[in-house]
């Protein structure tokens, strides 16, 4: 914010100290206003909407400065006040400041300090300005992209659960953008400012969860040689997102609910009790409702995070919107990878939307991308998305292995396409799936890690 375009109010009784002060800040560059009593000051405050306010908080009339603070507050918050006064006591101060004043100056004023106090306020306004753009082109990325009523329906529900502080449990199959809608609630949500964490319970060691959420102290666990931070510290006053929850140990689960109620949890190795305002934003692909019947989850835990239920839709239930979401993802590939933006044509369009997309969002998001490399124009037509891999079960295999010219390369297209389908059908959890495929977990993140497989929830 230039100083010409920054407009000061000056309220004062007195003549000399509103001439004085106004004709010093007008050398500086600033737009200056005038009022003679908190009744005039409060109706300049109206009518011109000014970015910072110096007032006296003794004067006479029907409002003082410290009513006419209590005011202004309420009606114009993002005015800033600086209190002056020659007899002033550090009561008054102290009263000024909690309802809302900048600072407190004495008289006779200093212009060096007056000067650095508007400094202050207009840095600090800026910032705020900025931190704003950001966090509105921040909710532009992450937006629902959609119009069709179970994701309308998804978006109102947002709306209402974001401003709360309530946990909440998102449920839905792997792919359909349970972490998308976990951050929508955080950042439209008066914690937006504060860290948005995640973890993926499936991905992580059932004997190292409770240490990567809670933390651990220096010499827990053999090799452990300083106190590292949980997930939870790293959230601080924000959001912390729990993907598949399911997949955490009984223990582990009884830690988090003693957080959920008392708001405080110890690191592991240590007895010392950590106070922390983090809201919990949990998430499962697994029923756990059927998981909770069947005893792996504990019933005392579900309650606790289903205050809010939440079921995040299929994209087979909303495939009328393929189409926007398909032109979107082909943007963001256009723009990230430097290719013209493809056409596709209505016969191609058509196959898409009536394709099941057992992976969902997710799975259409690689899909366009995969699309975008496998084809050399800007017309995909149906047998583009064919070749690229879009067939039904039982419609034929995806990939012309005339193609591939190794037997190496048709192995390793092999080998990505079925773990990609493996991962999808058991939720993302690594474990789990190196369990039912028959590979060691440590030699299957190898494998994910070479052919590039993006195994987070978005």
């Amino acid at each position: 914010m230039s100083t010409l375009s920054t407009k000061i109010l000056i309220i004062d009784d007195e003549a000399p100290i509103r001439d004085v002060l106004s004709a010093s800040l007008k050398d500086e560059g600033y737009q200056v206003f005038l009022a003679h009593d908190g009744e005039s000051g409060l109706q300049a405050i109206r009518d011109i909407q000014p970015d910072l306010v110096f007032q006296d908080i003794w004067m006479p009339g029907k409002y003082d400065g410290i009513e006419v603070l209590t005011l202004a507050r309420k009606e114009f918050p993002h005015v800033e006040f600086v209190m002056i006064s020659g007899h002033g006591t550090i009561e008054t101060a102290v009263k000024a400041t909690k309802l809302g004043a900048w600072d407190f100056i004495e008289k006779p004023l200093s212009m060096d300090k007056i000067l650095i106090v508007i400094s202050n306020i207009l840095s600090y306004q800026q910032q705020k300005e900025e931190k704003a753009l950001l966090l509105n082109k921040l909710r532009k990325s992450i937006a629902l992209i959609g119009e069709a009523p179970a994701i309308v329906a998804t978006k109102q529900i947002i709306a209402r659960v974001a401003p709360t502080n309530s946990w909440v449990l998102i449920q839905g199959e792997a792919g359909a953008g349970k972490k998308l809608v976990a951050e929508n609630i955080h950042y439209m949500s008066s914690r937006a400012s504060r860290p948005f964490v995640d973890i993926n319970c499936g991905g992580v060691p059932e004997d190292l969860l409770a240490s990567e959420i809670f933390g651990i102290e220096k010499g827990a666990m053999p090799g452990v040689e300083r106190t590292k931070k949980g997930k939870l510290d790293l959230a601080s006053g924000g959001t912390l997102f729990i993907a598949e929850i399911s997949a955490m140990n009984k223990e582990t689960q009884g830690k988090l609910l003693a957080f959920l109620d008392e708001k405080k949890y110890t690191r592991v190795g240590s007895n010392e009790q950590i106070e922390n305002d983090v809201r919990v934003i949990a998430a499962s692909s697994k029923d756990l409702d059927k998981e909770v019947k069947e005893g792996r989850f504990r019933e005392d835990l579900y309650y606790r995070l289903n205050v809010i239920p939440f079921r995040v839709p299929s994209l087979k239930e909303h495939t009328e919107d393929i189409p926007v979401l398909t032109s979107y993802f082909a943007d963001n590939v256009a723009r990230e990878s430097g290719y013209a933006k493809k056409a596709f044509s209505e016969q191609a369009m058509n196959h898409m939307i009536s394709y099941q997309w057992p992976g969902n969002v997710r799975e259409l998001k690689n899909f366009i991308e995969r699309v975008y490399i496998l084809t050399p124009g800007d017309f995909v037509d149906l047998h583009d998305v064919r070749f690229a891999g879009l067939v039904e079960q039982g419609e034929g295999k995806a990939m012309d292995m005339q193609d591939l010219s190794t037997f190496r390369e048709a192995r390793a297209q092999f080998e990505k396409e079925y773990l990609l389908r493996k991962i999808n059908e058991n939720g993302g959890n690594i474990s789990r799936t190196a369990e039912v495929i028959g590979l060691e977990r440590s030699y299957l993140h190898r494998k994910i890690k070479a052919y590039g497989i993006d195994t987070k929830d978005n």
